[in-house]
């Protein structure tokens, strides 16, 4: 017999906004709407727009159609679970539908009825491959914009069931961005059959005022993530990164004193490693409890080409300096030096030093700057006044002018971008934990 699979908690309906109403309906027969193949919500953050379309899918899909396949798709596998598969189990628990969720195997997916939905990571181009075969009657892709073109159009070319839609949701990128072009502008969304719903928090009625207020906080206001995540704008990034760090630098630097009054729970190892241009960089980043502050401790910058044996005494050194003020336990590397950490590992065992010396995850380098930019517009991120290095970087640190409204940060061999990567390998395994609280 199969193992039983344990159920979700039911879902907890609250009252919806007009605007996750046109979002769940704009489908229904009969409707002006009806008549488009392809629904997109974008906006702000926490605007209600991912439950709606969860909501609408559903019911879509169900409604109109027995015995088919269908398209959920996710930026990764592990967003797709999180955002979309927990809260639509959630909703069908609530709502008595039997289901039978296959995690395991080649195909993971969801029996819903006679209909199946097939469940899709979407993080790079390779992943098109994955939908090759398939002949789809719908598809809903969460995160759109973060999505390969090439999985998009793959996605789409692989709906041709008659009565097919598809459904898109995102946060906003640049005004360049393909989505905006090809699927927002109003002459190619009138082009393709596109009926675009933009929302805002405040189209969310389940969003108290309180935590509103602290998502509005979470970024400056002239930021362009501001632009982006709050005010739900296509807006383009260009010149500093973080502009409010480097107009006010002295408001986030702090001495030992401050260390004397703020208890440091435990502290984090990010390492990078040099090449031909570039330095090798050790940051060890502390928490303060309750993650209400992230603080610099410590740094390592050589520029200077060493031999491994020499990285590997100088990583030794910083780890026990580390462990002999604070609790150190982890040690995130650049995942592309498999060699140089495999000899910092032994290196390490061999001096009696004991870390967990880890795979940095090297994730989209635009999320771990939106992070960081929180954390500096609430006050939450403090540097060591002798970390002059890791404060040089982020107080230069700007868009490459050359890639206009592609959100790429410089790095010509002249920026120091490798004090900026180990500082992000340093948090970045907690950063969606931390990223609002306190907020």
């Amino acid at each position: 017999m199969p193992k039983k699979q344990k159920k979700p908690a039911t879902f907890n309906f609250l009252p919806f906004s007009d605007q996750q109403k046109r979002l769940m309906h704009w489908w229904r027969p009969g409707l002006k709407s009806a008549e488009c193949d392809y629904v997109i919500a974008d906006g702000s953050i926490r605007s209600g727009k991912t439950i709606a379309c969860i909501i609408g899918f559903l019911t879509w899909s169900q409604t109109m159609f027995q015995g088919e396949s269908f398209i959920l798709a996710g930026k990764t596998m592990g967003a797709l679970k999180k955002n979309v598969i927990k809260p639509m189990l959630q909703i069908m628990e609530a709502w008595g539908w039997p289901y039978e969720y296959v995690r395991s195997g080649s195909e993971p997916h969801i029996d819903i009825g006679s209909n199946t939905y097939y469940l899709f990571g979407a993080n790079t181009d390779a992943a098109q491959d994955s939908l090759q075969g398939l002949t789809a009657a719908g598809a809903y892709a969460d995160e759109a914009a973060l999505f390969p073109q090439s999985f998009i159009d793959q996605m789409i070319g692989r709906c041709s069931v008659y009565g097919r839609k598809i459904w898109l949701n995102c946060n906003p990128q640049g005004p360049h961005h393909y989505i905006y072009e090809e699927y927002i502008q109003p002459k190619a969304a009138r082009k393709k059959g596109v009926y675009h719903l933009h929302f805002t928090m405040d189209d969310n009625l389940s969003l108290h005022p309180k935590i509103k207020a602290g998502y509005k906080r979470a970024w400056s206001p002239g930021s362009v993530f501001y632009k982006r995540f709050v005010l739900g704008l296509w807006v383009a990034a260009d010149g500093l990164i973080y502009q409010q760090f480097a107009d006010n630098v002295r408001d986030y630097l702090i001495g030992p004193d401050w260390l004397e009054e703020n208890q440091i729970m435990y502290a984090v190892i990010g390492v990078d490693f040099g090449g031909t241009k570039s330095a090798h960089s050790f940051t060890l980043t502390g928490f303060s409890k309750g993650f209400k502050q992230v603080v610099v401790l410590d740094e390592y910058y050589r520029k200077k080409r060493i031999n491994p044996k020499q990285l590997q005494d100088d990583f030794v050194d910083f780890v026990k300096r580390a462990q002999a003020r604070f609790k150190v336990y982890e040690a995130y590397c650049d995942s592309a030096e498999q060699t140089l950490i495999s000899g910092l590992e032994m290196a390490c065992i061999q001096a009696h030093v004991a870390i967990d010396i880890k795979n940095a995850i090297k994730g989209p380098i635009n999320d771990r700057i939106a992070f960081y930019n929180s954390l500096i517009a609430q006050g939450r991120w403090k540097v060591m006044r002798h970390c002059k290095h890791i404060i040089e970087a982020f107080e230069q640190a700007v868009y490459d002018d050359k890639k206009p409204n592609q959100d790429i940060r410089l790095d010509d061999g002249l920026m120091n971008v490798d004090s900026l990567d180990s500082t992000e390998y340093s948090t970045e395994s907690i950063q969606d934990e931390i990223l609002y609280i306190a907020a």
